[in-house]
């Protein structure tokens, strides 16, 4: 039985999905002003992760992933100006390069991470007209106004808004700086649609004049036209939680009645070295910044499983090189089971098959799930049965135990020169019989890495 924390419940309820079989799942997506960091990444992770475990459980999947490429602000609070906007002008490119170029990087970042892609990419500035019948189909219902900025959301119309955050909204209401927007009738209304000025580069035509869309409503509008009035599974950052998911849902009462989803599932915040992660900082890494330090992109995804996804994970360079080496040594645990010639018991087998399902049903509980994946592969029998079901779990695990690049002496590969004198000091050890310090160089570069295999070719290197 597979059991899920709903943010609306604020606790862990059976999955029942709206449909037998089909999972309807919405999950916000990236804006694409600029490249994202590990931190945006875990987000995507935990999607990916959740896919995998809904369809372990046999369900058939209907994902939709939203790329914003225009129409959020600089502040998630409807402030600033449009982030698509200010990157165009400051990297001299249209927003629609902008839009392109970033979202090409974020999709080969998916790759790298082996995230599986959502069945559905819906982009912002394709899906316009379901927005402005959106926001008329509220305004209709009563739940607007316009201003000389645009139209907003009436949230004093609603009674039940503030359901998800759980938000005391008169302190918030107390506490507002009213004097944004002397317009707004209160300031906890949020954008809808934004009258663009002049100088706006992505605006269309409209019943509310040349304007743009409001961030939150993108969401709303493409959930429903893919998902339905009703879907299964909401996910996002916890940042979501108090404005941008509380927003969709109050669009969607506003134009249908209804709360979109059944399940609402945040994934906590990925901080670096125990603090905040920022470009002022300079500790923004992205996928490539940890590749430029010689770990593999896995290594990442192999550190997001040391912490419960509602659970804030701490980013050290320490504790990836740790993942790196812990990555290196499961693959080598593979191979071993893979060469193996002893039996395993298949009642033992089941055991730890179940085991494992047990875990990533309770809530997905990856740590457990990795630890019971361990006590597997320690298992002192060399068992081609166990390497087998090591290749099953990552199919979940997505860490890609049974690859590695593998190369030889003559072969030419990109390797740098640190590595390359490594190698030839190893060879040089092992001519001399100095196999002491032929170990202790295959130590230092399985930390960086890769894995030495010795054969009659001469040294192979595999890596990570």
């Amino acid at each position: 039985m597979l059991k899920i924390y709903n943010t609306l419940s604020r606790k862990k309820e059976e999955f029942k999905p709206l449909d037998d079989k089909e999972v309807r799942i919405y999950t916000c997506g990236p804006t694409v002003y600029y490249y994202a960091h590990i931190g945006n990444m875990r987000a995507y992770l935990f999607m990916d992760s959740l896919r995998k475990v809904l369809k372990l459980n046999g369900y058939t999947l209907k994902h939709v992933m939203n790329i914003t490429d225009v129409g959020h602000m600089t502040s998630d609070a409807d402030e600033g100006e449009d982030k698509m906007n200010k990157a165009a002008r400051e990297q001299k490119l249209s927003p629609w390069d902008i839009s392109k170029k970033y979202t090409d990087a974020f999709l080969f970042d998916c790759n790298k991470l082996n995230i599986e892609l959502p069945e559905i990419i819906a982009k912002a500035t394709e899906h316009i007209l379901e927005m402005e019948d959106y926001v008329k189909r509220i305004e209709e219902n009563g739940y607007s106004y316009e201003t000389s900025k645009g139209v907003y959301f009436n949230t004093e119309r609603l009674n039940s808004y503030g359901e998800l955050s759980k938000a005391n909204l008169k302190d918030n209401k107390a506490g507002a700086r009213i004097a944004i927007d002397k317009e707004k009738k209160n300031p906890l209304d949020f954008a809808l649609w934004i009258k663009a000025p002049k100088e706006h580069i992505m605006k269309w035509d409209s019943k509310w004049g040349v304007s743009y869309p409001g961030w939150h409503i993108e969401c709303s509008a493409m959930a429903k036209k893919y998902l339905g009035e009703k879907f299964d599974i909401h996910t996002g950052g916890i940042d979501h939680i108090p404005i941008h998911h509380e927003n969709e849902i109050a669009q969607s009462k506003g134009a249908y009645g209804t709360n979109p989803a059944k399940y609402w599932m945040h994934v906590e915040f990925l901080q670096v070295d125990g603090g905040k992660m920022s470009k002022s900082l300079k500790n923004d890494y992205r996928v490539s910044d940890i590749e430029e330090r010689g770990y593999s992109s896995l290594a990442l995804r192999y550190m997001s499983y040391t912490s419960h996804y509602r659970n804030k994970l701490n980013f050290t360079w320490d504790s990836l090189d740790s993942s790196q080496k812990s990555l290196v040594r499961l693959k080598e645990a593979y191979n071993e089971h893979n060469n193996g010639k002893e039996s395993f018991d298949a009642n033992k087998i089941e055991e730890y098959r179940a085991k494992f399902k047990e875990a990533l049903n309770d809530d997905l509980n990856f740590p457990v799930a990795l630890a019971i994946t361990w006590e597997l592969a320690r298992t002192q029998k060399k068992s081609k049965q166990i390497a087998n079901l090591l290749l099953e779990f990552d199919k979940i695990l997505s860490l890609d135990i049974d690859k590695g690049t593998q190369i030889t002496e003559e072969s030419e590969f990109d390797l740098s020169l640190e590595i390359q004198e490594l190698l030839n000091k190893r060879k040089e050890a092992r001519k001399q019989k100095d196999f002491v310090l032929s170990d202790e160089i295959r130590d230092k570069l399985k930390e960086k890495g890769y894995i030495i295999i010795d054969s009659k070719e001469g040294q192979q290197v595999k890596k990570i």
